[in-house]
This record gives C-alpha cells, sequence and structure tokens, in this order.
C-alpha cells in the first residue's frame, strides 16, 4: 500500500511538472509570436487602455518590424492619446508597408481632420472610398460628409451622407449629419425626421435629444421644443449646453405668452 501510494504521488509529481513544463513552452511561443502580441495589443485598445495596447502592440513589432496592422493598431493608440503627430508617423508607415490597408487611410483622413489639414483628410478619406470591398465602407463616406459639412459644402456633405446611409441605415451619426444639414438649410421639419430616425437607434443620447428640441424651436412647435428641454435639464451635465436650455426655456416662455 505504502509503495502504491508513493508511486501515485510520484506520477502526480511528474504530471504537474510536465504541465509546467507545457505552460511554460506556451508562455515563450507566445512571448515570440507577434500575432499573439498584437492580439493583445487589440484587446486593450478596445477596453479604452492606450498604454496597455502600446506595450504589447510594441512587442509585436520588435518581432516583426513590418507588421502592417500592428503598425496601424499603434497609429489608433496613440490616436486616443491625443499624440496626433506620433499617429501620423506610424499610418505612414503602415501605408508605406501596406498601401491597400484601407482602415489605415480612414484613421490617417480622422486625424488630418483633427489637426484641419483638410485636403489631406480628403485625399485619404477618398483612397478609402475607392476601396469597394472596404468592410466599413460607411465609416469614410461618412467622414466626407463631415468634412464637406464644416466646408459649408452641404449638397456634397448630404451625397455622402446619404450613400453611407444607403449602406448602413443604423448609423445614427449619420441620421443626425443629415438633420443639421437640413437645419442649416432652413428646412426644419425635414431636420426633425432626421433626428427622429436617429434617436429611434439611440433613444437616449442626449446630444440627439438636444438637437431635435433645437428643430423644434426653430420650427416654432415650443411645445414639443419645451417637453425635450425640460426633459433634458435633469440629465444634462455640460455646463455649456446646461446654459443652452436655460436660454432655450427662457426663449419658449416668452413665445408662448
Amino acid at each position: 500500500m505504502k509503495i502504491a501510494k508513493t508511486a501515485a504521488v510520484i506520477l502526480l509529481t511528474a504530471l504537474l511538472c510536465a504541465c509546467a513544463s507545457k505552460e511554460q513552452k506556451v508562455e515563450k511561443e507566445r512571448e515570440q509570436n507577434p500575432q499573439y502580441q498584437y492580439n493583445l495589443g487589440i484587446f486593450y485598445l478596445n477596453n479604452g487602455q492606450p498604454d496597455e495596447a502600446i506595450k504589447y502592440l510594441k512587442k509585436s513589432l520588435a518581432l516583426m518590424p513590418e507588421f502592417d496592422l500592428a503598425l496601424d493598431g499603434m497609429g489608433l493608440a496613440h490616436t486616443m492619446k491625443g499624440n496626433f503627430e506620433e499617429a501620423i508617423k506610424y499610418y505612414n508607415q503602415c501605408l508605406s508597408v501596406n498601401p491597400t490597408l484601407t482602415d489605415a487611410h480612414n484613421h490617417l483622413g480622422s486625424v488630418y481632420q483633427e489637426l484641419g489639414m483638410l485636403t489631406e483628410a480628403e485625399d485619404q478619406f477618398l483612397a478609402s472610398v475607392a476601396d469597394e470591398a472596404y468592410h466599413s465602407r460607411e465609416l469614410p463616406l461618412y467622414n466626407l460628409a463631415r468634412l464637406y459639412y464644416i466646408q459649408d459644402k452641404n449638397e456634397q456633405a448630404m451625397q455622402y451622407t446619404d450613400h453611407a446611409l444607403s449602406i448602413d441605415r443604423r448609423m445614427a451619426m449619420a441620421h443626425n449629419l443629415r438633420g443639421l444639414i437640413f437645419e442649416r438649410l432652413e428646412s426644419y421639419p425635414d431636420a426633425i425626421t432626421c433626428y427622429q430616425d436617429a434617436m429611434r437607434i439611440i433613444p437616449e443620447d442626449i446630444n440627439l435629444t438636444y438637437n431635435l428640441a433645437g428643430a423644434f424651436f426653430k420650427d416654432k412647435n415650443y411645445v414639443k421644443a419645451k417637453e425635450l428641454f425640460t426633459k433634458l435639464q435633469a440629465q444634462v451635465l455640460d455646463p455649456e449646453m446646461k446654459v443652452n436650455i436655460i436660454r432655450y426655456l427662457e426663449m419658449i416662455d416668452r413665445e408662448i405668452r
């Protein structure tokens, strides 16, 4: 019996050692695997932890310096941190390795737009839109629409917004942008319809509710505008929006009297 117990202990110890050895081997392989390190980086990026993402993406690039997806990931991480010049560097590195990586064109365009480099942004978005096989083509289409909107090119903005929505009807931000364009054109009933379409997708979005309330006010539907602004007043945290809501409510009260 004692011999059997001893043998069992030895066998268990051997199995544990074998498992530990196997785990160490797997861990070592992962440390040397650029794809695994990239996947970890993207996991942290998706969880809003750009510093952790950079740590693993750097490991990936140390193992494979021309790994296009990891270079794009580094650009995204630095974009999240507001390090736009560093982000541009990585996006350009990525595109020098793989000029056909459409995500990188779209991401680079967004950074250029953030920096006010609108011509450069337009070039990158157009390059993204040109890829008809791009899995998220509605995004650069929307980005182009927004780019033209801020330049007061309403017809082009509407054209690209509609194109984005033809691909994804549930793109709430595109419905919202259509509303903003219609407001600029003083077509308030159309703006109201667009904001309502957006709110069917994201019912509790404060910015959408604010835009809808403002459109009702401009369309002289003061009852509906007051109802929405009053509801918002208890929810809004942004100081500037709070002040604007108070001003709207004061103007509505004057109009109703």
